[in-house]
């Protein structure tokens, strides 16, 4: 009786009551009976009753009282952001629809104070309230009742008994335990955070308490003890290299002072990949270990053997990619560099790292790889976890100037394009994409004034086979404040560059050659700020004129950075030629000064323009006339522009990067033409939003806090150099952050 939902032979079975059977009343069978369904903790109350006697035949009746099911559970005081953690703490002890016991619910109310207290919030409670549920019989509803507390802040960190080593050498080695009042540091307390940090400074005893307040105080005793140091270094098992070789990369000499965390960095794992693991496993030597041990401590010298076990080489066997929802496959695959076949190398999972992530495609915070193992066939798996982030941009404004009118700009960028795929309508998100194309379009107006078009598309792998990049592109950008008798400048260029990835001297440089041909006509343009220097010495400013502009660039870089949006380490440098043919020396073009008629049809011409009571002085006639020649003569433009960029990356701690920079610019000409009035360098802007080099025929080279107008005698200068160093903080690395 009772239990409706439970197997009647399953009860009888675990009884062990089975008709025919002869037993004693009473005896020792029915008790035995009710201990073991009571062993279920299925039922609240087992009772066996003798119903009916008909001579030797007793009829026994197994009365079942079930305990109630877990319908459904919820929380209350608690934000229900943090709903879903909470559940996964939950499911793991209680499932819907199983038995509730006091236990469970006891053991789910202390898993979710520990949740509360891993995050320093030491004084939440959490209780559990048993209702019972009105919709399905014999079942409850529990509810979780939690008081959150604030955390726990770490008020003070002190230090007793160090003589040796500063307390603040010693508060950085507690990496996870910070004191009010540090940077960029959680001060939050969280025990198990401490007591690793504890160990990482070989404490000798410590106490923790807390004030009145709730803060926490901690007090860590040293015990500082002598100082030792290498004496001899032995090697043990190792046959692929020698002592000496070994030695070479451990750098650990006798003498050195004894230092167990940078022993451990030179055999395990080293950023600058100065360790012995790296020596194996770039050769395949994946089941690689090495166990430095003490073999003799005298006096303050410590003696040491390098045990290794080398182990066989591993073979890749399987290199997956997951993750990758909107980016096809293959552009992934291409970049990485590791292959099934080939023999596994730790260097090339962190090339590999460092490329995937260069694509700019997917959240490098939570990028990870995996790397099981099968010991059995020498085999490993490499599987790249990637997450999918916003690559492709949108710019859009309007708005109105009054006498400029309507001011707008549209701007799309799409980093993760497929020109293959234009056909095929359902791959359009908005527009087709996955094959790691970039396409660039941009129109800016305030449709009386000014007009800017811009496009670009580059195909980083021409032919799918080699990182092979192949970009064109085209600008156009208008100005015309004719009707204020300003004059007009409009510049025109299109371009197309091939990239390729070098071997030599490593696979960190490329190459770059782009073909750029570009007219830039100016009409009485008074904005004008195209200077030479004439055979007087004085500085002309050219108003008028169409300039031709063919040129070849061709640029070598290294970049061994780790990411482009906020690289942490890292270099990238580069050295750039642009130059054009020598037209002068080539007899093309007007070198030659205008003659007397042509002057003289000049001057006419411009007091027509100013009319009778207002001719050209002189000195104005003398300088429009150098104008007009120094037009002529740079028709065609003629220079070599060299520039060299250097940017080094240093990871200070956690995300602080220290940042150095050399910028350096120099435009010369041919012969004794001299230098052009066009592609010189500007300082000022921020280098974010500078437009002026499609605008002006000039390049600005940034810095910040300073627009080219606001610096005095800013005029473009054939020279430049600029040296930067930066403290760089990301606020935020979320990819949707806004």
């Amino acid at each position: 009786v009772g239990a409706p939902d439970r197997d009647r032979n399953a009860i009888k079975s675990i009884a062990a009551l089975k008709e025919g059977d002869k037993i004693k009343i009473p005896g020792l069978v029915i008790p035995k009976a009710i201990k073991a369904l009571m062993r279920l903790r299925l039922f609240d109350d087992v009772q066996v009753i003798q119903s009916k006697v008909d001579g030797e035949i007793v009829h026994l009746t197994i009365v079942l009282i079930e305990r109630p099911t877990l319908a459904r559970y919820s929380y209350t005081g608690i934000k229900k952001s943090k709903h879903d953690d909470l559940n996964d703490i939950v499911r793991n002890i209680l499932n819907k629809g199983g038995i509730v016991t006091d236990a469970a619910k006891e053991l789910a109310r202390l898993k979710l104070e520990k949740y509360f207290t891993d995050q320093g919030k030491l004084d939440s409670e959490v209780t559990v309230e048993e209702i019972a549920d009105e919709i399905k019989p014999n079942s409850v509803r529990l509810i979780f009742n939690i008081s959150e507390s604030d955390r726990a802040k770490v008020q003070d960190i002190t230090f007793t008994g160090n003589n040796e080593v500063s307390s603040r050498k010693l508060r950085k080695k507690m990496k996870n335990t910070k004191r009010k009042g540090t940077w960029f540091k959680k001060t939050k307390f969280i025990y198990d955070d401490y007591k690793e940090d504890k160990e990482s400074i070989v404490a000798y005893c410590d106490s923790v308490w807390r004030e009145a307040d709730g803060d926490m105080q901690v007090l860590v005793n040293i015990h500082e003890g002598n100082r030792y140091y290498f004496r001899d270094v032995a090697w043990k098992g190792n046959s692929l290299y020698t002592d000496d070789q070994l030695a070479a990369v451990l750098g650990i000499v006798k003498g050195d002072a004894y230092d167990p965390e940078l022993l451990q960095n030179r055999l395990t794992y080293s950023l600058d990949g100065r360790d012995v693991s790296s020596l194996y496993m770039d050769d395949g030597y994946l089941f690689f270990d090495i166990k430095p041990t003490e073999v003799s401590v005298t006096n303050d010298s410590i003696d040491l053997e390098m045990r290794i076990y080398e182990g066989p080489q591993a073979t890749i066997n399987e290199v997956r990619i997951t993750g990758n929802d909107r980016t096809h496959e293959s552009v992934v695959r291409r970049t990485v560099r590791t292959r099934p076949g080939q023999k596994f190398s730790r260097s090339q999972i962190i090339r590999s790292q460092r490329e995937i992530i260069n694509l700019g495609y997917f959240n490098p915070e939570n990028m990870d790889i995996q790397t099981p193992v099968n010991p059995q066939r020498g085999t490993v798996d490499i599987e790249y976890v990637l997450e999918e982030r916003p690559s492709d941009q949108l710019e859009l404004s309007a708005g109105y100037g009054g006498a400029s009118g309507l001011i707008g700009t549209l701007g799309v960028t799409f980093n993760n394009f497929s020109l293959q795929n234009v056909r095929h309508k359902e791959t359009w998100s908005p527009l087709p994409q996955g094959d790691g194309q970039k396409l660039s379009l941009r129109i800016q107006s305030n449709s009386r004034f000014f007009r800017s078009y811009n496009f670009s598309f580059t195909e980083p792998w021409l032919g799918g086979k080699k990182p092979n990049s192949f970009t064109l592109g085209a600008v156009h950008s208008a100005i015309d404040y004719s009707q204020f008798g300003q004059g007009a400048l409009n510049i025109t260029r299109i371009f197309a560059g091939l990239g390729t990835l070098l071997k030599w001297p490593d696979d960190f440089f490329s190459s770059s050659t782009t073909v750029n041909l570009e007219t830039i006509k100016l009409d009485e343009y008074l904005n004008s700020v195209f200077q030479v220097k004439d055979s007087r010495g004085q500085f002309v400013t050219i108003r008028n004129g169409s300039f031709k502009n063919f040129s070849l660039t061709q640029t070598f870089t290294r970049s061994s950075i780790s990411d482009p949006l906020y690289p942490r380490r890292g270099s990238r440098v580069s050295l750039s030629l642009q130059l054009t043919p020598p037209w002068s020396l080539m007899g093309v073009g007007k070198s030659d000064g205008l003659t007397d008629i042509e002057k003289a049809t000049i001057i006419q011409i411009c007091n027509e323009e100013r009319g009778p009571v207002n001719p050209l002085s002189p000195a104005e006639e003398e300088n429009k006339i150098s104008s007009v020649e120094n037009a002529n003569k740079f028709e065609w433009l003629e220079y070599h522009k060299w520039k060299f960029n250097s940017e080094w990356y240093f990871n200070v701690v956690d995300k602080l990067v220290f940042m150095t920079s050399i910028k350096m610019g120099f435009l010369g000409g041919y012969g004794d033409i001299g230098i052009p009035p066009f592609e010189r360098f500007q300082l000022g802007g921020d280098g974010l939003s500078n437009q002026n080099s499609a605008l002006t025929g000039t390049e600005i080279i940034s810095l910040r806090g300073y627009e080219t107008n606001e610096i005095n005698n800013n005029r473009p200068a054939a020279i430049y150099d600029k040296f930067t160093v930066e403290l760089r903080y990301p606020l935020s690395l979320n990819p949707s952050s806004t």
